[in-house]
């Protein structure tokens, strides 16, 4: 079997297919067992409703700057699925893959033919390429909520809750302390346990004080600060801060590769976490520096260089558009912004175009395929209901919005595409190909 094949195999597999959605870590514990998986470097897990993504890579980047083997696991993919699993920032090979794939299918039906659903499929042969490699560290990204998510079958040595804001749901609870509640469920007792939200949730908080997490918190324990326009300080550095100990480490660093203010706070959190482990992972300035510049991550307000300008973001909850509403600001004066978007109907899709209210000349919008996709006519509709302003055309597929996007739009405009991984795909397929 081909990587193709053992991917159509994993969506086969569950009654819901690739889409579904079964918490809980009975199924994956089982088969964890039967392969035998056995931790043996330092694992660090990332949750949180925005921000994981670049945590991970900037603590993947870091780490291999510092010379170890690392291996991190993320989701969705944008291209191909092997994304999903790097060795050192490279995606694994299809081969590892599909060894991985073949080892937990063994494990899979000796177990009792469990029914895994695909991320469960993956994080477990995630493991096994990780395993084979010989990996020195793990960083692994949670796919949903924290507490019945599968990354949460493995013990972290130290645990990260990037943000707690509305997203999920029909999954997760109605609100933030029911969400963050469900992200605190991947802190563990007496290991240290972070959380990056400026505001966390009472329930996160009494969580991690129940089971005796080291918890370590945004403002108190680590932070940054930006240069003082009083103090005429380095315009171009801004500085990271720790608690260790009885005394408080101080760092003045060149900004992240990653665009966008809100960077600083994954950052922090990322090398707060490394100063924690750095008994079982010790990591250099001489890491750490070219680690956060050289960061990269498709999709996280991606720039594309030349003309129209085209930027290219994932963000598709309240919070996350708010901040790319933000970023958009920051970038100087364009004619007029054409937007590519497409969204998944389980989202807050009134909330998250709010932030764009007025800021958008025409809304290119797409229909996404699949049980939780949305149609062009029905996100148009929304647009057009909630007074949101600009033009609205219609297209079958993110593709051809951003085909139609590129043919309308002049060397003075810019173009935004956004709203789903699907949405940010689509876009860069259509990026790749001539037009």
């Amino acid at each position: 079997m081909n990587l193709s094949d053992w991917l159509a195999h994993l969506e086969g597999l569950h009654p819901k297919g690739q889409a579904g959605i079964e918490l809980g870590l009975d199924r994956i514990l089982q088969v964890k067992a039967a392969l035998g998986q056995v931790q043996h470097c330092p694992v660090i897990v990332v949750g949180g409703t925005n921000g994981k993504g670049s945590t991970c890579a900037y603590l993947e980047n870091i780490i291999d700057r510092a010379g170890y083997r690392v291996g991190s696991y993320s989701s969705p993919h944008l291209l191909a699925y092997n994304e999903r699993v790097r060795l050192n920032g490279l995606p694994a090979s299809d081969e590892a893959l599909c060894a991985a794939f073949a080892r937990v299918e063994v494990a899979r039906q000796q177990a009792g033919n469990v029914a895994l659903t695909y991320f469960e499929f993956g994080t477990l042969a995630a493991w096994e390429v990780f395993a084979e490699a010989g990996i020195e560290a793990a960083v692994l990204e949670v796919g949903l909520g924290g507490r019945l998510d599968a990354v949460n079958a493995y013990e972290p040595d130290v645990s990260i809750v990037t943000t707690v804001a509305l997203d999920h749901t029909d999954w997760l609870g109605p609100d933030r302390q029911s969400i963050g509640f469900e992200k605190a469920g991947i802190y563990r007792a007496g290991c240290p346990a972070f959380c990056a939200d400026p505001n966390p949730p009472q329930r996160l908080l009494d969580h991690a004080a129940a089971i005796g997490a080291d918890l370590r918190l945004l403002g108190r324990d680590f932070g940054f600060e930006r240069p003082s326009a009083e103090t005429n300080e380095n315009r171009l550095q801004w500085r990271w801060w720790c608690r260790s100990g009885e005394r408080v480490v101080k760092r003045a660093l060149a900004y992240p590769g990653l665009r966008g203010p809100t960077q600083l706070f994954n950052a922090a959190v990322a090398l707060a976490a490394l100063d924690a482990l750095s008994d079982k992972l010790p990591v250099t300035m001489q890491a750490i520096r070219p680690g956060l510049i050289e960061t990269e991550l498709p999709g996280r307000f991606q720039v594309v260089p030349g003309k129209p300008a085209i930027v290219l973001d994932v963000g598709h909850n309240p919070q996350a558009v708010k901040v790319l509403a933000d970023n958009l600001s920051s970038m100087g004066f364009f004619d007029r912004t054409h937007a590519v978007v497409g969204m998944l109907g389980d989202k807050d899709i009134v909330g998250a175009l709010q932030p764009l209210r007025d800021k958008v000349d025409v809304w290119h919008v797409a229909t996404l395929e699949g049980v939780r996709g949305t149609t062009a006519e029905a996100l148009a509709q929304i647009i057009r209901q909630a007074g949101l302003g600009g033009e609205v055309l219609c297209y079958a597929s993110p593709e051809l919005a951003m085909h139609a996007a590129k043919g309308l739009a002049s060397e003075s405009d810019r173009i935004l595409a956004f709203g789903s991984f699907y949405t940010v795909a689509g876009a860069l397929q259509a990026l790749r190909k001539k037009t």
